[in-house]
């Protein structure tokens, strides 16, 4: 069934089933999202990149061209809302069509050295009687499976049973050309090539009303401030990017990060003969309805042939006034970079413990890194799961470990990303000084100061402590004017000043 199945896991050792909603498409990844306003309420994006169904399997599916049926599910996704009182409820409420008017976007072809590894696999195969064929610009050797429907279908044409002949596999291999051809370069229509009819991945961020959709060949910004009803406000395309794969907004959504997972996730492209626009990340900032490209991040370690490698999923990392993020690169390990200044990002910290095999190809490595809770836990392809914990360098602070570690969720949906907040620490104002002596953003004898300031206040108590404070963070307020980073200055008077009243921006965590 391609849809949603719902269950009770209310006692998580016995599920029970509660409802399926039947949706024309599945997809890879289903989103769920919350709204703010609207606690009755949850609703699932079903990004769609399963064929469309027939209508005689369920009725009102149709895989027409827009022009030919306004209703096609082409371009769109479905939305299912789920009333939290009456989850049996659940059904599908809209299916915008968040991919409509789309352009095929440029794409660029594979590699010198994987173009000629193909052609030799194909001739090799070939003259063992395999079946071989051309498509995205690369000879490709068929799938037994694809190769055996067509043969059948060949048998059926004649009239035929059983086993294919020799007379059969002539014919296939005369028109196998063709019909990759009406599958993957069908003649094209009047006007521009339509783009793609799907989604990957669709990360929502429900306290900012925004979302980004990783959809195979754009890099979409939606508006989700009605959730049942989401909308598209912006579109990017890049030909450097073979696949748009799945998207992270930073902590105040000006920013957002898209990745390329160039072959699909089994293949080795972070090799040093790899260009560093492919399969990498790349970054936006964001203005109400326009995303403006601004650089590349792709992991900086070249990996051998033998490690299959790209950009993959990854979370923020709650360091207090930067933009770090952890990241899964499969058998190219984890990488933290900063992405703070979204022109030049820089790994920080990473782990890469080498190929799974050094002789051959063996599909391994960290599918997904998430911080949570103060660790790092990956999920190894072939070793199973990995928990790192990051410690301090001249790019981390130990004070900006410790307020990471402040931000604590009950459970964490990265595609349903929360908003970070800090509660009132010494440990959050000592992560603002840290960051102001690295970058020289406030005057070396200022920021001994300020350090000599928090500690005094430290060691008081009531509101000997509170006026200490007080008076630290009017300090700061007046040092911000002819500081080199006055942003940042004022972001240490603010969590002084909240630390002073034991206030915080909101709940640690979400």
């Amino acid at each position: 069934m391609r849809g949603i199945r719902i269950f009770d896991i209310s006692d998580i050792a016995h599920p029970k089933p509660i409802t399926n909603v039947q949706t024309c498409r599945g997809s890879h990844t289903h989103t769920v999202v919350t709204d703010p306003n609207d606690q009755a309420n949850l609703y699932i994006y079903v990004s769609g990149s399963a064929p469309v169904r027939s209508p005689n399997e369920l009725a009102g599916c149709s895989d027409l061209t827009p022009d030919k049926d306004p209703n096609s599910e082409r371009f769109r996704i479905e939305v299912i809302q789920v009333p939290l009182a009456h989850p049996e409820q659940a059904h599908v409420v809209s299916k915008p069509a968040i991919l409509a008017d789309l352009a095929e976007p440029a794409a660029h072809g594979e590699a010198p050295e994987d173009i000629a590894a193909a052609a030799k696999a194909a001739a090799e195969a070939r003259a063992k009687g395999a079946f071989t064929a051309t498509f995205f610009g690369t000879e490709h050797v068929l799938r037994p499976r694809f190769v055996a429907v067509q043969l059948d279908s060949i048998v059926k044409a004649r009239g035929g049973t059983g086993a294919p002949t020799g007379a059969d596999s002539a014919t296939l291999r005369a028109n196998v050309q063709a019909i990759i051809d009406k599958i993957f370069n069908p003649p094209a229509a009047a006007g521009p090539r339509p783009g793609p009819v799907q989604c990957h991945d669709i990360t929502v961020y429900p306290a900012l009303g925004i979302a980004g959709g990783a959809c195979a060949g754009y890099g979409l910004l939606l508006d989700i401030r009605d959730p049942a009803h989401p909308r598209r406000v912006a579109a990017v395309a890049d030909s450097n990017f073979a696949f748009w794969h799945s998207a992270t907004f930073n902590n105040d959504g000006t920013k957002v990060l898209f990745t390329d997972e160039w072959g699909g996730g089994l293949a080795p492209k972070c090799r040093a003969t790899d260009k560093p626009e492919w399969g990498a990340d790349a970054i936006f900032t964001v203005a109400r309805d326009t995303m403006t490209f601004r650089s590349y991040y792709k992991l900086p370690a070249p990996q051998t042939a033998n490690e299959n490698c790209v950009a993959h999923n990854g979370s923020l990392v709650p360091v207090p006034g930067r933009d770090i993020m952890v990241q899964g690169w499969y058998q190219g390990g984890v990488s933290v970079f900063d992405w703070t200044d979204a022109a030049h990002p820089k790994e920080i910290a990473y782990f890469d413990r080498g190929p799974m095999d050094s002789t051959k190809l063996v599909g391994a490595g960290s599918w997904s890194a998430y911080w949570y809770n103060g660790y790092i836990v990956s999920s190894e392809i072939g070793r199973g799961l990995d928990v790192f914990e990051l410690v301090p360098s001249g790019w981390l602070s130990q004070n900006e470990i410790d307020a990471a570690k402040l931000v604590h969720f009950d459970y964490l949906n990265v595609q349903d990303q929360p908003k970070l907040v800090w509660p009132p620490s010494f440990a959050v104002a000592r992560a603002y000084v840290d960051q102001l002596a690295r970058s020289n953003g406030l005057a070396p004898d200022k920021v001994a100061a300020a350090r000599s300031a928090l500690a005094r206040a430290e060691r008081l108590s009531g509101l000997e402590r509170q006026n200490a404070l007080t008076q630290l963070a009017t300090q700061l307020n007046g040092d911000s004017q002819s500081a080199a980073d006055q942003v940042k200055v004022r972001s240490l008077a603010a969590a002084v000043s909240d630390l002073a009243n034991g206030r915080g921006a909101g709940r640690a965590g979400m």
